[in-house]
């Protein structure tokens, strides 16, 4: 149970930080966990109904990249949390009827399309200082809102090519030009089509309710630190900061007006913040359903390597970038999240109709039943119809493994 330390919200004294207000509960490490997997839906009933779409709405952004080995890792999201949803039903529920847009968040995210108007404060510094330096020649930009204003929705390739033929940033100056207006806000991504992104212009993408940059930066801020507090559950400054890749001193700035709590948690060393909603679902005492299930490297719960580092007490990094000789677990280690904690990890492949578990790491014996079990529901997920475990970090847990199986 949370242990209240005062009745009341404590105001910080005159002349201290907006962010220094004392807590008002002592969380344990335990508890904290438990909000943590409860706010990234990963804990309790599965929310069926609502589906993909409300997996975004909750998380507030899910993250892409290139790299697909499962799958890639907007489809893994939704898959963690909800089961095998069908892979074309993930992609359906983003981009069809004007649910979503892809913008810069903790990375190039999907985002609800709801959440439009509280990023006018980065369109408005992108404006003011161009993200990219390339010179284009006159007229570039203006063909390109030309071109989408007759033509509707289109890729870099078809609105003139991507690349003028160097390495993969040398991109044409349409590219360049179509990028800009996206950050600028004229344009809109509004799907990806074999991993291209589709622009379209933001006056027929985005609803006319929200289709403004009105509201003032101060409110874009704690609108966006108050939604990162509720999808974390509990959170320091630089968490929150991180979830948006907001800068600390804009999260001190709006925090005490985003009504989350100001708590403390047993062994972190910072100040943190709870979303009250969570504190309550905690103070329940509900006994609930945890998730067995790998992870994208980049999901939202573990996506920040010290707060998962904090949480957890599980060092993760993607290897996908560093030189196959000095990878330690692997190109894509996926962790394996079983009954609310990091109990391992393994780097898939497919051959065929065949998962294979390239490297995997587990901390013992126990914890082989949830590995075989994430390991057939992804297999099965994705159309495998064989496991093959080519090396692990127990040799003596190969033959369990390979019973659990079978």
């Amino acid at each position: 149970m949370t242990t209240p330390v005062s009745a009341n919200r404590s105001t910080p004294p005159a002349g201290a930080p907006a962010d220094s207000a004392r807590p008002e509960f002592t969380l344990s490490a335990d508890e904290a966990r438990r909000i943590a997997l409860r706010a990234q839906g990963l804990l309790g009933a599965r929310d069926q109904r609502s589906g993909v779409r409300g997996v975004l709405r909750s998380l507030g952004a899910v993250q892409l990249d290139t790299i697909s080995v499962l799958a890639r890792s907007h489809e893994l999201v939704p898959y963690a949390r909800l089961g095998a949803v069908g892979r074309d039903t993930v992609d359906s529920a983003y981009w069809t009827e004007t649910h979503s847009f892809e913008y810069w968040s903790h990375a190039a995210c999907i985002l609800p399309i709801e959440e439009w108007p509280h990023f006018a404060f980065r369109r408005r510094a992108y404006r003011d200082r161009p993200h990219w330096n390339q010179d284009l020649p006159s007229g570039a930009y203006d063909q390109v809102i030309a071109q989408l204003r007759a033509e509707g929705p289109l890729t870099a390739s078809q609105l003139g090519g991507a690349k003028n033929g160097g390495e993969w940033w040398d991109w044409s100056a349409a590219k360049i030009a179509v990028e800009r207006a996206l950050m600028y806000g004229e344009v809109v991504c509004t799907e990806r089509r074999g991993w291209k992104r589709v622009y379209d212009l933001a006056e027929r993408a985005v609803p006319e309710h929200l289709l403004h940059d009105e509201l003032p930066d101060a409110e874009c801020l704690r609108r966006l630190v108050a939604q990162a507090g509720v999808a974390m559950g509990v959170a320091t400054r630089a968490d929150l900061a991180d979830y948006h890749r907001l800068k600390n001193e804009q999260v001190a700035a709006v925090i005490a007006d985003t009504g989350l709590t100001p708590v403390e948690v047993v062994g972190w060393d910072k100040p943190a913040w709870a979303d009250p909603a969570a504190l309550a679902a905690e103070s329940a005492g509900r006994r609930e359903r945890h998730r067995t299930t790998l992870l994208s490297p980049f999901d939202s719960l573990i996506w920040d390597r010290p707060r998962t580092q904090r949480i957890f007490d599980f060092t993760h990094r993607l290897e996908a970038y560093v030189p196959k000789p000095k990878r330690i677990h692997g190109y894509f280690a996926m962790p394996l999240l079983a009954g609310g904690k990091l109990v391992g990890r393994v780097d898939p492949a497919r051959e065929g109709k065949t998962l294979v578990a390239r490297q995997l790491s587990l901390r013992g014996p126990k914890d082989v039943p949830a590995m075989a079990r994430a390991l057939r529901e992804a297999a099965d997920w994705v159309g495998c119809e064989e496991i093959r475990v080519e090396r692990i970090n127990h040799p003596e847990l190969a033959t369990p493994l390979t019973t659990a199986l079978a």
